[in-house]
């Protein structure tokens, strides 16, 4: 069993899970890369797993659709064209051998899901592994569309709440601007400056920096670490009307929609 990143348009990823003979897929913005990567494998597409309904993660799936085997599941919540089984929070996903559970992850849409991937033998991961769409970055978070600033703090700290090796694969390459920005809204913190240099480094060779980790994320990421003083006092400077979680949360969100490195 292979876990694999496929690239598309400038910073997103198409990850693609195969047993050596059949795949799935998740939030196949662009048919493009995963065509050249079944016909390259010679894979059978058996299913696609979708996110949330924008563009870059769902423009793929006419395509698709004309050759995939089995079902393309997405939220049940959204509108989307294509899906063929909707789910939602407490249902499960059997494909490949593996069993996901779907979670609710509001705030960057309403209807955004997360799809969990549940421990099994064999596999290169070495507890759960999370397809989290746009609602967690390594060492960031989505932008608030028609969800809520509730909502995303929620879904993070529910994510947040899973095993420190549970593996988290996002959908966008964010993570060099997203350390940038944790620099400023947690000065001093060395594992962001560590994690920031390193990143650098893997991207001036044309790697990648994800996935990323549970364990990692509560290190560096500010937006899981909003109930942390240090964060907090930042947060203060710019605006929050208090240190609760949600005040910080909201005026990080804000901050880093303006943010410029």
């Amino acid at each position: 069993m292979k876990l694999l990143a496929l690239p598309a348009f400038s910073d997103n990823y198409i990850w693609m899970i195969s047993d050596g003979t059949r795949a799935l897929v998740v939030d196949p913005g662009d048919a493009a890369p995963v065509l050249q990567a079944l016909q390259e494998q010679k894979l059978a597409l058996a299913a696609i797993l979708v996110t949330h309904k924008h563009a870059d993660h769902v423009a793929g799936l006419p395509e698709l659709r004309r050759i995939v085997q089995g079902p393309v599941y997405g939220p049940r919540h959204e509108a989307i064209n294509g899906i063929d089984i909707p789910v939602g929070d407490g249902d499960t996903v059997h494909e490949l051998g593996l069993t996901f559970d779907v979670w609710d992850t509001p705030g960057h849409t309403a209807g955004h899901v997360s799809y969990v991937a549940l421990p099994a033998q064999g596999m290169p991961w070495p507890q759960r592994l999370v397809f989290c769409g746009d609602t967690l970055f390594s060492a960031g978070c989505g932008r608030i569309f028609d969800g809520t600033t509730e909502q995303l703090l929620h879904s993070l700290d529910r994510l947040a709440d899973l095993p420190a090796d549970t593996w988290l694969c996002p959908t966008h390459e964010y993570t060099v601007s997203n350390l940038r920005f944790a620099s400023a809204a947690e000065p001093g913190n060395p594992d962001v400056a560590q994690a920031l240099e390193q990143s650098l480094a893997l991207r001036a060779h044309g790697e990648y920096t994800l996935p990323t980790n549970v364990a990692r994320e509560r290190l560096i990421n500010p937006y899981l670490r909003c109930r942390q003083p240090t964060v907090a006092a930042q947060a203060l400077k710019q605006g929050a009307p208090d240190a609760s979680a949600l005040s910080v949360f909201t005026t990080l969100r804000q901050w880093k929609n303006t943010f410029t490195a």
